[in-house]
């Protein structure tokens, strides 16, 4: 009865994680990237449109939400210094954040990657409908060739893979 059970419980958490990845999404792989335009925290315009020939990463977080702020630190340490002196562009969007919020947070934060605030949900709502943290690599064309919802040690390093194989 307990196998049983422990059975169930897998395949419902299964199905949960697989509903989260695709069910929010509005994009999917092979699409043209939606085109926008933030301000990050240091004033620096990120556009889309001008991203073409580089290999973009494009982040949805929130400051309350727990799995995001596991991730952030670890795009800061491995991710970020890695590829920040290729040809690799990458934004980390506050979903629902000001940037006065953001700029508070970062200042305890430290973070040294583009942080850019969306606090309509604007951007967000181009590219899904629910479910943070939330990553979308584009390609050198402007194709999104990967995304993911969700923290895991696993995942970061497959977005790695990903990032490294498109440069």
């Amino acid at each position: 009865m307990k196998n049983i059970i422990l059975t169930l419980f897998a395949i419902v958490a299964a199905t949960t994680l697989f509903a989260q990845d695709h069910e929010g999404s509005l994009v999917k792989n092979g699409d043209q990237v939606p085109n926008f335009a933030v301000l990050t925290l240091d004033g620096k315009e990120f556009v889309t449109n001008d991203l073409k020939g580089k290999v973009v990463l494009i982040n949805f977080f929130a400051t309350w939400c727990g799995p995001c702020m596991k991730e952030l630190p670890e795009v800061e340490s491995q991710l970020w210094p890695k590829f920040k002196n290729e040809n690799f562009a990458m934004v980390s969007i506050g979903r629902e954040h000001t940037k006065e919020q953001l700029s508070a947070f970062n200042e305890k934060k430290g973070f040294t990657f583009p942080i850019a605030p969306d606090a309509k949900r604007e951007v967000y709502a181009k590219f899904a409908s629910q479910y943070i943290p939330r990553n979308f690599i584009v390609d050198k064309t402007g194709k999104i060739i990967w995304q993911g919802v969700g923290f895991s040690q696993k995942e970061l390093e497959h977005m790695m893979k990903v990032i490294q194989e498109n440069l």
